[in-house]
């Protein structure tokens, strides 16, 4: 008996751009937040109720503040990074200058100079909240960021970036309060019980 192998050759697919995997991947998962952090894609899936509750109430309080001093608040808006010709993160709550859509990059992301302060809320990626972004942030410039770190109980608190890091990281525990470094521009104390919880109202 004669066996007549076959050779099989699978079709050659052009290798797609991390960047256009990026697109597909979010075309595919709706819902989640597609990101490139120091040339890695990543997917989170939608946040929970908590996680939700913690950005609405920091919206609120500051939101108002923010257009009195020329400021303004936005969730889930592209943030363009130095750290690879394709990054960018799309941070929880951010900072911005009021005219930010005049510092358009690329795609949906902005300029790292429109932006005064980041906000991350951990769910499951939070070893990218606390590892590569605390990296990428300070690269980029960002004054101030603020990891709501759910995961170990507490906020950790980064200012300062120079040269590539952050000088000054607090971790600040439950049952205390801080206050928004200056540089943001909008006097507050923020309640660390309320940023891990939520609004319980």
């Amino acid at each position: 008996m004669a066996v007549i192998q076959h050779e099989v050759r699978e079709q050659e697919q052009p290798e797609l751009a991390l960047g256009e995997a990026a697109e597909q991947l979010a075309r595919s998962l709706p819902g989640h937040r597609v990101e490139i952090l120091q040339g890695r894609l990543t997917a989170t899936p939608p946040a929970d109720g908590t996680h939700a509750l913690a950005l609405s109430w920091l919206g609120e309080e500051f939101g108002a503040k923010a257009r009195t001093v020329g400021l303004r608040l936005v969730q889930a808006v592209g943030l363009w990074l130095p750290t690879g010709p394709d990054d960018y993160a799309i941070p929880d709550l951010s900072v911005v200058e009021a005219d930010f859509r005049d510092a358009h990059a690329m795609k949906n992301c902005y300029a790292a100079h429109a932006f005064r302060m980041v906000v991350e809320v951990t769910s499951t990626n939070w070893a990218d909240d606390l590892g590569p972004k605390v990296e990428d942030y300070a690269q980029a410039g960002i004054p101030v960021y603020v990891v709501v770190d759910r995961k170990h109980d507490q906020v950790l608190l980064c200012s300062d970036p120079r040269s590539g890091e952050y000088k000054n990281k607090v971790s600040h525990k439950r049952g205390t309060s801080f206050t928004v470094p200056d540089v943001v521009g909008i006097e507050m104390k923020l309640s660390v019980d309320r940023l891990l919880d939520g609004d319980e109202d």
